[in-house]
């Protein structure tokens, strides 16, 4: 008689995933060189969203948005989407806005994923109307997930909608500090390399 030890062995006897050594249930384990990078990541988001704050209705305006538009250019996918989420989400529990954990976890994921497909199909460098595209679109975005769970959380499409002229000016200040700051890091990045 053959006990099971975990849900992983139960998935691998059944076929449904073949066993390999770098592979976890999510994907390719984590190097320590990506840890280190989201760490990091994470850590300027956070920053950039926590310590440049202007109130708005149902929150603050900053520049965490910037951040996140020019890590998801500059860096790996993966560590770059989860540096968008944790840097934001910190904001929000270190802040004080405890309610808006969850909604900021799942409208930064989106809004960095939407950059990134858009900006980097081929996962290479991009041009600067590209790049000004997918800020524009992720920010259109963000904008409405905060209007929308502003609304469901507050039940009041008014609460809601209060914020959306302060979100989109915000966006529109975060996508041109982005497009400023692009070209002068993409070349200390290439100078570095």
């Amino acid at each position: 008689m053959t006990f099971v030890q975990s849900k992983k062995e139960v998935i691998v006897m059944s076929g449904l995933l073949k066993e390999h050594p770098n592979k976890t249930l999510f994907g390719a384990k984590f190097t320590v060189r990506e840890l280190c990078l989201c760490a990091i990541m994470s850590t300027i988001v956070f920053l950039m969203t926590f310590v440049p704050k202007i109130p708005i209705p149902l929150g603050y305006a900053h520049v965490g948005d910037a951040a996140i538009f020019l890590i998801v250019l500059l860096a790996p996918k993966r560590p770059a989407l989860l540096a968008a989420c944790i840097g934001s989400a910190m904001a929000d529990l270190i802040g004080g806005f405890y309610l808006w954990i969850m909604p900021t976890i799942f409208i930064k994921f989106i809004m960095a994923y939407i950059v990134y497909i858009i900006a980097r199909p081929d996962g290479e460098n991009t041009t600067l109307l590209r790049a000004a595209a997918a800020f524009v679109v992720a920010s259109l975005w963000m904008t409405f997930g905060y209007v929308a769970f502003g609304a469901l959380l507050y039940d009041s499409l008014e609460a809601g909608l209060a914020s959306g002229y302060g979100l989109l000016v915000k966006s529109l200040i975060n996508t041109i500090a982005a497009l400023l700051a692009l070209p002068s890091l993409r070349k200390a990045i290439n100078l570095n390399s």
